[in-house]
């Protein structure tokens, strides 16, 4: 007897395993076997419209010509006509007046967002905090001045100071007696430096670069800006070189900044930006200007 005869009415093939577990012969229910055959109807329908089978090294075209490129570029295109409007008033405004336009300066920052991760935070940081061995932009305090002009003169043509190194020029109880100085000025604001430092700090022709008063301003101006020619301020209490303290600014004094064929000198060197040499327009340039006038509220 067969085994679908052990189960008169059922429709099973046949096929039973242990006893009573059987393959049955119903027909699919009728929404399953629609939803199959448009599946089927919908993938050849797709295969004739868009980009499907694979020809040599290029898939079909489709009757339509879609690409995932084609549609990249509309939407560049969309994005680009967009910022137009912007990117014509930035190009045809100086960054002060950007500054000054609220909707303006906010597009602005949020382009110059991306051009100061790509070519700035590797050294300055994400957020311009600085990263170690290179200068904070976040605290409004600046080496060479802060206006808009000193910025983008900074980022145009880039920057290399010099301090020399002083180990063959002053002695060891000289060298001692200016780092605790600069560590005196940088506790107490300038406030508190020892007559002994400040009379080798004067005689030792340091107030060339650092200024009269130690702050690093060659020549105060009107408007609140300096000329500098990037030393350091010697008595606002951020060091240039961290980790700051006696030892870092000893080692600073003995040698120096940038200086050829000594192999402990500091390193401080910033690449200029500006087209040809650097990769940046001048009006990427305008909005990193604008970018980092924010960043530490500028002068």
């Amino acid at each position: 007897m067969a085994d679908h005869d052990l189960f008169p009415g059922e429709n099973n093939t046949g096929h039973v395993w242990d006893d009573n577990i059987r393959e049955l012969n119903n027909p699919p229910p009728r929404w399953w076997m629609q939803g199959f055959w448009l599946s089927i109807i919908w993938v050849v329908g797709y295969s004739i419209l868009y980009p499907t089978w694979p020809i040599g090294d290029e898939p079909t075209p489709g009757l339509l010509g879609w690409s995932q490129i084609k549609e990249y570029e509309q939407g560049v295109e969309r994005i680009e006509a967009k910022r137009a409007q912007f990117e014509d008033q930035i190009r045809n405004l100086t960054a002060d007046q950007i500054l000054a336009d609220p909707g303006l300066k906010q597009y602005t920052l949020a382009s110059a967002k991306v051009l100061f991760g790509d070519n700035c935070a590797a050294c300055h940081g994400s957020g311009g905090q600085g990263n170690p061995g290179y200068p904070v932009l976040a605290d409004d305090d600046w080496l060479y001045g802060g206006t808009t002009a000193k910025l983008a003169e900074t980022i145009t043509g880039g920057r290399q100071s010099l301090m020399p190194a002083h180990k063959a020029i002053l002695t060891e109880a000289e060298v001692d007696t200016l780092a605790h100085w600069v560590v005196q000025m940088n506790e107490t604001g300038g406030e508190g430096g020892s007559e002994a430092g400040w009379t080798l700090f004067k005689a030792k022709g340091c107030v060339a670069c650092h200024g009269q008063t130690a702050n690093g301003h060659v020549v105060d101006l009107p408007n609140g800006d300096f000329i500098g020619v990037g030393a350091a301020n010697l008595r606002d209490g951020i060091w240039r070189f961290q980790p700051g303290g006696y030892e870092s600014a000893r080692h600073t004094i003995l040698y120096g900044v940038n200086q050829k064929d000594v192999p402990e000198t500091r390193s401080a060197v910033m690449p200029a930006f500006a087209e040809p040499a650097g990769k940046l327009s001048e009006q990427d340039i305008k909005k990193l200007v604008v970018y980092v006038h924010s960043l530490g509220g500028g002068m």
